[in-house]
């Protein structure tokens, strides 16, 4: 396990972590400067950040910067209840590949959906079987584009408090069924089978972190499939459900263990904070944000 204490050297700036401070937007530009002038070296942008700054634009500060990627955030939302849906779900998630592509990401992370409809607050069904099949054949129609541009997809599976709106997948076992059904895996040089890299699982341990099959799950990924790795921290009491996150060490998830799990498969990623914190982080200063991450990420990840 590497010692992350005397630098951050693999410390990456989910850019939703400082998306609004004070009250005010922080747009993707400045965020990206600030990142760099604290020697941070990896940044994983969400897509409405992107576009707000000018995909051109984003690539050009990335370069300047000598920024690289931990991740795209987001592709998926493959759930649908008519035909125009569904259409209009590929069509976005080829746009995602290509942004991810210019700006050089390692993997694209898939936000699969739950129940169309439920995000806006009117599920269509109640069939969440269903969903997760649609979920499947998305990922399958996106998994052959994805492999002709070189661009890995990386599914996140979110906390089942998120099954009927955000994600139907909610394990890493689930999302792992999906990986071996559409990426079936193949024995390696040392007899052990694996997948090909062009599919595989974001794990963020805000999400999973509850699973008894958790270390189990994570042996069963494996190198090729472990494309991306987010820590934040589980407050008790939490407020709010998708926007009262903790900042690691302040919660009650044993992150290192986790990340001992995961490079013990041979993850050797960025570690990445994703942070959405309506009430105190965002409330913040977004230096004072950054600096937090930096001095925690050493101290608790």
């Amino acid at each position: 396990m590497r010692d992350f204490s005397p630098d951050h050297r693999w410390l990456s700036i989910n850019t939703a972590t400082v998306r609004r401070q004070r009250g005010i937007d922080w747009s993707l530009l400045e965020i990206l400067d600030a990142c760099a002038a604290r020697g941070i070296r990896a940044v994983s942008p969400w897509r409405d950040q992107v576009a707000a700054a000018g995909l051109a634009a984003t690539a050009e500060r990335l370069q300047t910067h000598g920024l690289t990627l931990s991740g795209y955030c987001r592709g998926g939302l493959f759930t649908y209840a008519n035909a125009a849906a569904r259409q209009a779900a590929r069509d976005d998630n080829r746009r995602a590949l290509d942004e991810a592509c210019m700006l050089k990401a390692p993997c694209l992370v898939l936000v699969v959906g739950g129940l169309p409809g439920a995000l806006s607050g009117q599920a269509a069904h109640r069939d969440i079987a269903g969903a997760r099949q649609q979920v499947t054949e998305g990922i399958a129609e996106l998994l052959a584009d994805a492999r002709e541009r070189g661009m890995p997809l990386a599914i996140e599976p979110l906390h089942p408090m998120y099954a009927a709106d955000r994600a139907c997948i909610n394990t890493l076992e689930q999302a792992l069924d999906v990986c071996d059904a559409l990426d079936p895996p193949a024995p390696d040089g040392a007899g052990r089978l694996v997948g090909s890299g062009a599919l595989g699982v974001a794990v963020d341990v805000y999400h999973v972190w509850w699973d008894p099959k958790l270390q189990q799950q994570i042996e069963r990924a494996g190198p090729k499939r472990l494309l991306a790795f987010h820590v934040c921290d589980w407050l008790t009491p939490t407020t709010d459900l998708l926007n009262d996150r903790g900042m690691m060490g302040d919660g009650v998830i044993d992150i290192p263990r986790i990340r001992a799990w995961v490079e013990a498969q041979g993850y050797a990623g960025f570690s990445e904070v994703e942070i959405f914190s309506t009430h105190n982080w965002w409330q913040r200063d977004g230096a004072e944000v950054l600096d937090t991450c930096i001095e925690r990420h050493r101290r608790c990840v």
